[in-house]
């Protein structure tokens, strides 16, 4: 069974996960948070593939969709900086 993880939304993303700011969903890898998340709040999708970056314990997880989650994990969705 997925451990139940908890996801901070950032304040752009809350609107379209119906005012919340904290998400709980079920998933082993960052991967199959996004799925989750994309699936209990469909308006999420489209920011999920290229809009947000992935916080995980204070790291932000560039690419890694099979980085492991677990309950303790602390999991911040935050809005893509882009520029260079």
């Amino acid at each position: 069974m997925k451990p139940t993880v908890t996801v901070h939304l950032w304040a752009g993303l809350r609107s379209l996960a119906g005012g919340q700011d904290v998400v709980q969903v079920q998933a082993g890898t960052i991967g199959q948070m996004l799925t989750a998340l994309a699936a209990l709040h469909p308006g999420l999708e489209d920011y999920l593939e290229d809009n947000v970056s992935v916080s995980v314990d204070g790291r932000i997880m560039a690419t890694d969709l099979t980085h492991p989650l677990n309950e303790d994990s602390e999991i911040y969705l935050m809005q893509r900086l882009r520029g260079g």
